[in-house]
């Protein structure tokens, strides 16, 4: 008991770090170190902890291969380019705008996952505000929330839909029969609860008829690598085969053909993405695998079992709203890993399982560490100048995340 006790107290000061960012250190520091103050106690075999660490394989190389698709892009000019044809079409109202830009991150986070919403939008609506003079508020909180609101469309849509099946997604027919609906009323609530609590800033007018720059031959080619990276995700989605090693190649190749054509060093370009996210990711992975190895994990999924036995339906609810509520308070990335174990332990049938997905992955819109993805929209949004605090973000999230995500899970339910 007293070894549990460190595990757990260990792992909730190393989560508290990861949220709040004490000393405005990066959140890597505080999962890492609090991996490593398990390991150093001797609270689990090192062996173990390489073992939890080499699980997150396929995250790691996927994050890679979006970062590096997004700083190529970012230094080409793709950004801008793309900011002027969105604020042209806009034809200067700002409501217009939102629902654009509302429109494109639901379709990069479909095809081409969350992450890749606030790592490779994020900069692009940045530039789209500033270039049409309209509040950059409104349209950079699009892409932190409907990167969680569209990320159960697909398999892909979302890492922490990998994480929560263990790397084996179900066929992509079937996913679509399961969540093609809750995901609908998901995108919908969610537009329709963030256009009310921005519809104030919205009004008058922005800048329109912007001058169009050609897009330089350098932005071609980190146009066409996102695009093939997003019909490659597709194919080895259907495929049911993993999806971080063709993203870190299809990243890597844009990198290196820029590079190459350019004849210029790597290094400035390696220097601007953030590498924080993959030792976060790692340390997070340890700490799961400790609380699993303290036993915490078969004792939820002896309290699902006696829920399931109850009524299936009601511990669906029950687990997603839990699971929803619960990835706000540790991330919905641990929070997957941990319900990822539970589910397999306790056998439980289909219906539970999805509404566990809908709650982590719909779920973190309440705060703005809930998930990886809005992690690296702060990151993001750093780089830019801008800060959005906890209480900004939940001021938002409380009003938008209850609607949507009590729509998917009924919606789900009802399918049977």
């Amino acid at each position: 008991m007293n070894q549990n006790w460190v595990i757990w107290s260990v792992s909730a000061l190393a989560t508290a770090g990861v949220i709040l960012r004490p000393l405005r250190w990066p959140e890597a520091v505080w999962a890492c170190g609090g991996a490593a103050i398990i390991l150093l106690l001797g609270q689990m075999p090192w062996l173990a902890a390489w073992g939890a660490v080499s699980k997150g394989l396929d995250v790691y190389l996927f994050l890679t291969g979006m970062m590096l698709l997004s700083e190529v892009a970012r230094r080409e000019g793709l950004f801008d380019w793309v900011a002027v044809l969105a604020v042209n079409h806009a034809r200067g109202s700002p409501t217009r705008l939102f629902l654009l830009v509302y429109l494109i991150g639901t379709v990069v986070t479909v095809f081409m996952s969350n992450d890749a919403t606030a790592v490779v939008l994020t900069p692009a609506v940045f530039a789209m505000a500033r270039k049409a003079n309209a509040p950059p508020l409104p349209l950079l909180f699009i892409c932190a929330f409907i990167a969680n609101a569209a990320s159960f469309v697909l398999p892909i849509s979302n890492p922490a839909n990998l994480v929560l099946y263990g790397n084996h997604l179900p066929p992509l027919l079937a996913w679509l029969s399961r969540f093609a609906l809750p995901s609908l009323l998901s995108i919908a609530a969610t537009l329709a609860a963030l256009w009310w609590t921005q519809r104030h800033v919205l009004q008058g007018q922005c800048n329109a008829n912007l001058a169009q720059e050609p897009l330089s031959t350098h932005g071609k080619i980190a146009l066409a690598g996102l695009v093939v990276t997003a019909v490659t995700l597709l194919v080895v989605s259907a495929l049911d085969m993993q999806l971080g090693l063709p993203t870190a190649i299809l990243g890597a190749l844009t990198a290196i053909l820029v590079m190459l054509i350019q004849r210029a060093s790597p290094w400035p370009l390696l220097k601007e993405i953030s590498w924080g996210v993959l030792p976060l990711v790692a340390g997070l992975f340890v700490l799961v695998e400790a609380l699993d190895r303290s036993g915490l994990i078969r004792t939820l999924a002896e309290w699902l079992n006696h829920a399931i036995g109850m009524s299936a339906n009601a511990a669906a609810a029950t687990a997603g709203l839990a699971l929803a509520l619960a990835s706000n308070a540790i991330n919905n990335l641990p929070a997957g890993l941990i319900a990822s174990s539970t589910l397999a332990l306790s056998h439980s049938p289909q219906q539970v399982v999805d509404a566990v997905l809908i709650g982590v992955d719909l779920g973190p819109n309440l705060s703005v560490t809930g998930s990886l993805a809005t992690i690296l929209w702060l990151s993001a949004l750093r780089r830019e100048g801008v800060t959005v605090t906890f209480w900004q973000f939940f001021k938002v999230g409380v009003l938008v995340m209850p609607p949507a995500l009590l729509l998917a899970i009924a919606a789900r339910l009802l399918l049977g």
